[in-house]
């Protein structure tokens, strides 16, 4: 019997080829059509309408009536789950960039064209910055988003930002695919993001991804631009690698072994 065992990973080809349709839905915003699943997966059109329709029958991606596919609610739970397991892992990790930098430490995942804040450690300074958990901010222009850019390969960089367009928070803000190409060159070669008051005027902030993450995510510190001058932003690199290590050996580092 044919069980469609990969012979790369020794996993099932099958369930893994479900998980990476999953990862197209929602890599496409949560909701897309089989013609643009064809188009972006390798699976055959018969292939991927079949393993669609597994996913449909257990809950974890629903038909549409105009015959799109979305993620399915069963997700949902899954989603929470995931989110205070991250939550756990990362919380201590923000709380000790705060002790060491008195910033506001910020965790931001790359979601659909844009990426969400999933957790926040304040600053204790009466004038601080606060990404509240939940806000969605542009790739572009934000320092974890340009982190979580710089990770993913160009292809997909082109397909996002054309998709979210390039809207100019502040006038400091990149409003050209050329402008937005040279700075993920920038972050690749320094290993880290600023944002120089792209996303609101007299906020600066510094990210650095975390490696190897199965979602793409980064961390950030952010701060007035007063504070935020350049000996902090040198002690916070540092801080940084050492925090988005120590959040990628708990998310990854089990599954390496």
């Amino acid at each position: 019997m044919n069980r469609m065992v990969d012979g790369r990973s020794g996993g099932v080809q099958s369930v893994e080829r479900a998980f990476e349709l999953m990862e197209l839905i929602g890599r496409a915003g949560g909701e897309c059509s089989l013609t643009e699943l064809s188009s972006e997966s390798p699976l055959p059109p018969p292939t991927i309408h079949r393993l669609l329709r597994t996913l449909v029958g257990i809950g974890y991606v629903r038909q549409l009536p105009n015959r799109r596919y979305s993620l399915g609610p069963r997700l949902i739970r899954l989603g929470e789950v995931a989110n205070r397991q991250l939550g756990a892992v990362a919380g201590p990790v923000l709380q000790s960039l705060v002790d060491e930098l008195s910033e506001t430490a910020s965790l931001a995942v790359l979601d659909g064209d844009m990426v969400i804040y999933t957790g926040q450690v304040a600053s204790l300074h009466s004038m601080r910055t606060n990404n509240e958990i939940g806000r969605r901010v542009n790739l572009h222009n934000s320092g974890v988003g340009k982190a979580v850019l710089a990770e993913l390969d160009d292809a997909r960089i082109l397909k996002l930002v054309t998709q979210a367009g390039l809207p100019a928070a502040t006038e400091n803000s990149v409003t050209t695919l050329s402008s937005v190409f040279a700075n993920v060159e920038k972050v690749r070669a320094d290993g880290f993001a600023v944002d120089e008051q792209e996303q609101e005027i007299g906020v600066r902030c510094i990210a650095m991804a975390v490696p190897g993450a199965p979602t793409p995510m980064a961390i950030g510190i952010s701060g007035p631009e007063s504070r935020m001058d350049a000996d902090l932003l040198k002690r916070a690199v540092p801080a940084l690698r050492h925090a988005t290590d120590v959040i990628s050996e708990a998310l990854i580092g089990a599954r390496e072994e």
